[in-house]
């Protein structure tokens, strides 16, 4: 059985009860399969195989509406908050809030002024948004010297967001979620948490062989590379979404971190 998130953002849950460890976030619009019913609670995995357990009253579950809403859900959301409004104009009601990563679908209408959209919620309700907010889902990868360049900045993006155990929104990130988001931005899924697992596309490569937009492992923890020696990655030990470097020459050096790279990752390995 489909569904399909209906909250700004649905936690997912190691256990089924609301005081368990977050391991994930499920945001708008996002496509899940229920795995188990739990009574209130149901136990799902994305798109991504990830799997966690969640509130059924957070999700729209119905096979047809989710594969229907699958199809039509080409856009997402990029600004980091994105109000959606009753009319096309910024005075009117507020229908929902979507944070950056959040799947809407379009509506056509031509005779609205460029800078809205009009768009359809999981529950059919019509609402607009600013055009600059939402842009089309990546589906291929550009060049390789553009989808490093364009995932690299994805990720700074979200420089400053508060570190957040499970969360890959602008509201708080962990490090997994930080690299994961910004893939899945440019039309690419890996594994959701630290490490290398087969039958995702990152491959190990040699550290020799690093290039901007390859992920740095290490003990517990992912960053992402972005070139001359500097890593972009949402830090436990730095509260928020910050640059360090691996140049112990730099003020920003983390000998802890620098010196405990266990591999390399790379989309193009």
């Amino acid at each position: 059985m489909k569904a399909v998130a209906s909250d700004m953002i649905v936690p997912l849950h190691k256990h089924p009860y609301s005081t368990s460890e977050c391991v994930d976030e499920v945001l708008y619009g996002m496509v899940v399969e229920i795995l188990e019913d739990c009574g209130t609670w149901v136990h799902v995995q994305t798109a991504y195989r990830y799997k966690g357990y969640c509130l059924k009253e957070k999700l729209l579950i119905n096979e047809g509406k989710a594969g229907q809403w699958d199809k039509e859900a080409k856009h997402v959301i990029i600004q980091n908050f994105a109000d959606i409004l009753a009319e096309p104009k910024i005075q009117s009601a507020k229908i929902a809030t979507l944070v950056k990563g959040s799947s809407i679908s379009l509506v056509e209408d031509s005779s609205l002024n460029p800078e809205w959209v009009k768009v359809k919620l999981v529950n059919g309700e019509i609402g607009y948004s600013r055009s600059y907010w939402i842009r089309e889902r990546i589906v291929e990868l550009d060049s390789e010297e553009a989808f490093r360049e364009n995932v690299v900045q994805t990720a700074l993006s979200y420089l400053k967001a508060p570190y957040r155990w499970g969360g890959k929104s602008p509201l708080g990130i962990d490090c997994s979620g930080l690299c994961s988001m910004a893939y899945m931005l440019n039309g690419v899924y890996i594994y959701r948490d630290a490490q290398i697992v087969e039958g995702f596309p990152i491959k190990e490569i040699p550290f020799e062989k690093i290039q901007k937009g390859d992920l740095l492992y290490f003990p517990g923890h992912i960053a992402m590379y972005m070139g001359n020696g500097l890593y972009v990655h949402s830090s436990l030990g730095g509260n928020e979404v910050s640059i360090n470097s691996l140049n112990e020459k730099d003020s920003n050096y983390r000998k802890d971190l620098a010196t405990s790279i266990t591999a390399v990752g790379s989309l193009f390995g």
